[in-house]
This record gives structure tokens, sequence and C-alpha cells, in this order.
């Protein structure tokens, strides 16, 4: 008895289309929601409304919710009425090096990088420009460790993120933003390590937000100036105290005479 013929490659069935896919729950609610907003709108009406709720969650497949927001506007144009492509989970950037040095130099991060626990900064005469509006934390609570000598670093930190400042200065300082947020599970940015006539500044700004100026959040070259100018004018009071003091003691002298 022979046996059937197996089926050649170019007879295998073709893969089912997007279309013919099962719905989830989710995507049922959601169509169920603009369909809420529509009623709320005025473009459909309570009976409409509670036709095409009953052809939701009658629904199988996404070809049996297209038609319900067939004659709907878009919700946000140029977004397709029903979307039936399911995005991919975003991978996480690439490791790098957890180490920045600037030495008579700067050094930078920005975009869409991973924060590991700990980063270590490192400014001899030099600077840094940290950027954490598109970075990916390693966990909820990261640490940014900072020597900085002669030097300043700069932060931009996202809404929504504590940061917190535990930093020794001497002859320099640092200016933190307050917390936007009560939020007890917010990200937190601790800021931890010494600084030596220098600074460190972190300013909070959205993506695509401009710094608000130098009157809010001061520049840390400006703060380094700052503390040059602090420390020339120390030095000035003291050189004329030990002038005058000069000038007392040759007039005693010639009072004696």
């Amino acid at each position: 008895m022979s046996s059937p013929e197996q089926p050649s490659g170019s007879d295998r069935p073709a893969p089912p289309s997007p279309a013919s896919m099962r719905a989830s729950d989710a995507d049922r609610d959601e169509v169920a929601d603009r369909l809420r907003e529509a009623l709320a709108e005025g473009r459909i009406t309570p009976e409409e409304h509670a036709e095409r709720i009953d052809a939701v969650y009658r629904a199988k497949t996404y070809a049996d919710l297209e038609p319900v927001l067939s004659d709907l506007p878009a919700e946000q144009a140029p977004r397709p009425r029903v979307d039936l492509r399911k995005e991919p989970a975003l991978a996480p950037p690439p490791p790098q090096s957890p180490n920045l040095v600037a030495i008579f130099s700067g050094v930078e991060r920005k975009g869409r990088w991973l924060v590991e626990p700990t980063t270590n900064v490192s400014c001899v005469f030099g600077g840094a420009d940290l950027d954490f509006r598109q970075a990916v934390l390693s966990r909820g609570e990261v640490t940014v460790n900072v020597t900085c000598v002669f030097g300043g670093v700069n932060m931009i930190v996202p809404p929504g993120v504590r940061v917190v400042g535990s930093t020794t200065a001497i002859f320099g300082g640092s200016e933190l933003p307050e917390d936007d947020t009560a939020d007890a599970d917010a990200p937190v940015i601790r800021i931890t390590g010494m600084v030596l006539f220098g600074g460190v500044s972190v300013s909070r700004r959205a993506i695509g937000e401009k710094s608000g100026g130098r009157g809010r959040h001061r520049d840390v070259h400006e703060l380094h100036r700052m503390h040059h100018e602090e420390r020339r004018e120390l030095h000035r009071e003291h050189r004329d105290a030990r002038r005058e003091r000069l000038r007392e003691l040759r007039a005693e002298r010639h009072r004696d005479r």
C-alpha cells in the first residue's frame, strides 16, 4: 500500500494575517475606552454605544474590533484605528564603564545609557556632564560618587526623580533641585564624594525642555569662579590687614624716637 503524498514546501499554508489573530481582554478594554470617549464627545448616541460595547466584548479577533471604530477619528493622528502590531520591548542599552575621568578635559553621558549601581566621576581641572533624562537606571536607587578638584559636574534629571546629596565641599559647593514628587517608590540618585575648589550642579528638566537660565540653576563654572573670587578677596583682606599693622608699628617707632 502506498503512503500518502507529503505536501511540498510550496503547498504549506500561509501564516495567519494579523487581523485574524485573537484579541486580548486588554485590547477589548482599550476599544471600549475609546467608545466611552466618543459617547462623551457626542459622536455616537447612547444606543449606538450600547450596541458597539456588546460587539466589542463578543469580538474574538482584531478583525472583529476594527469595524467598531471605523467611523470614529483616530485618538492621536496618525494613529491607526486598531494597532494590530505589538511593539517589542526596548532592549536595555549596552553597559559602559562606570568610571568617568576628566583631567584638563571634559566627559559626558547623555541619550539612552545604562546607569550602573555606582558611577564614579573624577574631575581634575575638567568637567563632566551627565544627562539622566533618557537614561535607564539599573535599580531604583543609584549612586554617583564625585571626586572633583578645580572642576565641576553638571547633571540633568527628569521630573519625578529624587536627588539626595551628601558630598563634602571644601572651597566648593553643590546646588540640588527640590523634590517634585511624594512617591515613596520614586527613583533616587544619591550624590556622594568630595569637591575641592569646584562644584556640583543638578537641574531638573523634561526631555526637550531648555535650561531655565543661570538665575535658577547656576552653572558649575560660575560657582567655580565665585569661589575663586571669594578666595582672592580673603587674601586681599589679609594683605591689607598686614600692611595696616606695619604702618602702625612704623608710627609707634617714630613716636618713640
